[in-house]
C-alpha cells in the first residue's frame, strides 16, 4: 500500500500534459470489497487517481473501509472528494479542498469547510484547493448543494468564465464543472474552450460523461481532467469501459 501524502498536488502537476482521468467511487454504492474490485480494474485500465465521495447516505465506517480498499488495490492517489464530516479519514493521500461557488447556502460555500478544518489539520491530509460549480441539470448534488445551476447558454458560459476566474483569483489550484452523477449529457466543451481561453487554472469535468468520444471531445476543448463515476456503477466489464475512456482521453 503506497503512500502519497504531501505527494498528490505535484503528482497532478507532473501529469497535466498528457491528460488525466479520475475515477470516482462512491461509498453509498459499495463495501469495501467491492470498492476494491472497482479500484484494480480502473488502476489496470490507465486511470491516474481514485476518488472517494458523492453521497451522503453512508457512515464514517463504511468510508474509512472503502478507502482501505482502495488503497489495497490500487497504487496510485486516493483523494477524499467530500460531501460532510463523515468523508473524512487519515487512511487516505489527499481531499479536494472544495467550495461550491454557485450554492445558495453558506455552509456549502465555506460553512463546513470551518468544522472541518481542524480535523483535517490533524489526520494530516494534503489540501488540494478547488473551485466547485454545477451546471444544468445538476442531479441530485445540485439540490443537496442548493446550487443556482449555471444554463447550458451563452449567458452561462460567460457566468462560468467568470466563476472559474475567481477561483484562479481565490489563488485555488483547481475548479471542477459539474453536470452532476448521471446527467444526461456532460458539460458542454464549448464551456470548458472558452475557460480555457481565459484562465490558466486547471480544469476539471465531470458528470455524464459515458463514451469515449464525449471525453476526448472535452479533452480536446481544453480539460486537463475528466472524471467519470457512474459508468463504473452500471458497467459490469468496468475495465473495457474505462480502458475505451481513458485511451480517449490520452490520445489528444
Amino acid at each position: 500500500m503506497k503512500s502519497f501524502k504531501g505527494l498528490v498536488a505535484k503528482y497532478i502537476e507532473d501529469k497535466l500534459s498528457e491528460g488525466i482521468h479520475m475515477t470516482l467511487i462512491d461509498p453509498e454504492k459499495v463495501n469495501g470489497e467491492e470498492a476494491a474490485r472497482i479500484a484494480e480494474s480502473a488502476y489496470s485500465a490507465g486511470t491516474d487517481a481514485i476518488m472517494v465521495g458523492g453521497s451522503t447516505g453512508f457512515t464514517r465506517e463504511r468510508f474509512e473501509e472503502v478507502v482501505l480498499g482502495i488503497k489495497e488495490a490500487a497504487n496510485i492517489p486516493t483523494i477524499i472528494f467530500p460531501s460532510g464530516s463523515k468523508s473524512l479519514t487519515k487512511y487516505a493521500d489527499a481531499i479536494f479542498f472544495m467550495s461550491l461557488l454557485n450554492s445558495e447556502s453558506r455552509e456549502m460555500i465555506v460553512g463546513e469547510h470551518v468544522k472541518a478544518a481542524r480535523i483535517i489539520k490533524e489526520l494530516g491530509l494534503e489540501t488540494l484547493p478547488m473551485g466547485y460549480v454545477i451546471i444544468e441539470p445538476g442531479m441530485t448534488v445540485g439540490k443537496v448543494g442548493k446550487a443556482m445551476l449555471i444554463p447550458r447558454t451563452q449567458e452561462g458560459t460567460e457566468l462560468l468564465v467568470s466563476y472559474a476566474l475567481v477561483t484562479q483569483f481565490f489563488g485555488m489550484k483547481y475548479f471542477y464543472i459539474e453536470a452532476g452523477s448521471g446527467a444526461y449529457a456532460p458539460p458542454p466543451p464549448e464551456m470548458v474552450k472558452k475557460i480555457r481561453e481565459e484562465t490558466s487554472i486547471t480544469i476539471f469535468v465531470g458528470g455524464g460523461i459515458r463514451t469515449p468520444e464525449s471525453a476526448k471531445e472535452i479533452r480536446k476543448a481544453g480539460a486537463d481532467v475528466i472524471v467519470t463515476g457512474t459508468i463504473v456503477e452500471e458497467e459490469k466489464d468496468v475495465y473495457s469501459a474505462l480502458k475505451r475512456i481513458i485511451d480517449a482521453i490520452k490520445s489528444e
